[in-house]
């Protein structure tokens, strides 16, 4: 048998078997059918780039003429408002092979006169609407990048907005669409919402993968035994998470010794005179294909997890919670900790779209909550109370309370020092000793106060 194969990380090809169907396929694929301006934003390595190969190769094979635009080709370091622009349309033209027929440089300078977003506008207009003929789809892909660069860009937006608002005017704009692709939220992208796109398109949900959906995976376990009781296994492992999916499926042909292999043979072909024992050997096998499942998730993927993750998953969701700013850190982490009690209700606050940008946490059912079984034993409350203790803003005094024994009166907090502690404990599990130095801290202002009333009215 030829091994299957899994791809972790990284666009699929067109015609990848692993390649897994879901909602947000015909979601796209109709909406930019239709003409609709569509967006997928989600955290990263949910499968939205191979989407975008799927649903552009889907388009293109039924005559619509398709770009693909990657922002980080472009580039965003150093780079001039005029530099961005021109790298844009270029990547249009070499994607829609017009090279034979319009040369940028020539174009670019006969109309030096204009700004660089009136550069794209009549790229539009001018030359892409005159020479392609066909329906046109212009994805761009890796759109969060957009953050770093150094110019604001909601005229590139208000330029995608335009489009669609010249249609009642010029009907060839009705042959035009969009499909922004990234990590972020329309309101993190645009700052003028007069002028955002986002309000009159289509926003697309990605979600994990169903078991019903599955099978392109399921496929490759078969060697296992059941392949739907593997499927089931590996997903109540990862909720469906595509990145971690083809991993632990990956990992499992790997790891899975011969002996282990064709376990459903005990099971198959059993006459009626002992069928009474097919459903207990059909438990024992389910048993045993859990039990794979768990040990090898716990060996290769959560035990000594910063060591072994590779390609990166893991450290990617921990470093978009610290590098979110120490503040907004806190808040996250504070959130977080109180869905490790137990789901609770969405409410889509920046608090929440942020922390389910992580990918660390999904909406489901109007609740959020952790996104799978792996996250929460890597991601568990031991790791929240570290990162909170780098970022306490009382590190030094509580350090030097503890190292005390907590007898010096002179560590704990007062005044403004002490409001500002309280308020960012706010929210936070912390530890025993946290809530017994704020409590000892709060106990000291109160006796310090009463002093200085005391004294106050002596003096009268």
């Amino acid at each position: 048998m030829i091994q299957y194969q899994y791809q972790v990380g990284g666009s699929l090809p067109q015609n990848a078997p692993t390649y897994v169907r879901r909602q947000a396929d015909d979601d796209l694929y109709e909406g930019l059918k239709a003409g609709d301006f569509c967006y997928v934003l989600n955290s990263r390595q949910m499968g939205k780039s191979s989407l975008r190969v799927q649903v552009m190769q889907q388009l293109q094979t039924e005559g619509f003429a398709c770009a693909a635009v990657d922002i980080t080709a472009i580039g965003t370091a150093d780079i001039t408002p005029e530099q961005w622009y021109a790298g844009v349309i270029d990547t249009l033209v070499g994607s829609l092979n017009i090279y034979t027929t319009f040369d940028l440089d020539t174009w670019w300078i006969d109309n030096g006169l204009l700004s660089p977003v009136q550069h794209l506008s009549k790229f539009i207009e001018t030359i892409l609407l005159k020479t392609i003929t066909e329906n046109i789809v212009i994805f761009i892909d890796e759109i969060d990048s957009v953050l770093s660069l150094s110019f604001n860009l909601d005229d590139f937006f208000a330029v995608i907005r335009d489009c669609y608002n010249r249609r009642a005017d010029h009907p060839e704009y009705n042959r035009l669409t969009f499909a922004l692709i990234g990590v972020s939220t329309p309101s993190d992208l645009i700052q003028d919402k007069r002028r955002t796109p986002f309000n009159i398109g289509q926003a697309i949900d990605l979600t994990g993968f169903q078991l019903q959906e599955a099978q392109p995976l399921a496929q490759g376990l078969a060697e296992l035994g059941d392949s739907q009781e593997a499927m089931a296994a590996v997903l109540d492992w990862t909720g469906g998470q595509p990145f971690l999916t083809q991993k632990v499926c990956k990992l499992l042909i790997e790891e899975c010794p011969v002996e282990t292999r064709f376990m459903s043979q005990r099971v198959a072909g059993v006459s009626p005179v002992v069928a009474t024992g097919v459903a207990s050997c059909a438990d024992e096998e389910k048993s045993q294909i859990q039990g794979l499942v768990a040990g090898v998730v716990r060996r290769r993927i959560i035990e000594n997890w910063e060591t072994q993750d590779e390609p990166e998953h893991l450290k990617t969701i921990r470093d978009r919670i610290l590098q979110s700013g120490e503040q907004r850190t806190g808040r996250l982490l504070g959130l977080y900790q109180h869905l490790q009690q137990g789901e609770i209700v969405a409410d889509d606050s920046p608090e929440q779209t942020q922390l389910r940008l992580t990918g660390l946490v999904v909406k489901r059912e109007g609740k959020l909550q952790i996104y799978n079984r792996i996250y929460k034993e890597v991601f568990k409350q031991e790791w929240c109370n570290k990162i909170l203790a780098k970022l306490r803003p009382y590190s030094d005094t509580f350090n030097a309370w503890v190292e005390f024994e907590r007898q010096d009166e002179s560590r704990l907090l007062r005044g403004k020092t002490l409001h500002d502690a309280q308020e960012w404990a706010v929210g936070k599990s912390l530890s025993d000793l946290d809530y017994q130095f704020l409590a000892a801290s709060q106990e000291l202002e109160k006796r310090d106060v009463q002093k200085r009333l005391e004294a106050e009215e002596q003096a009268k």
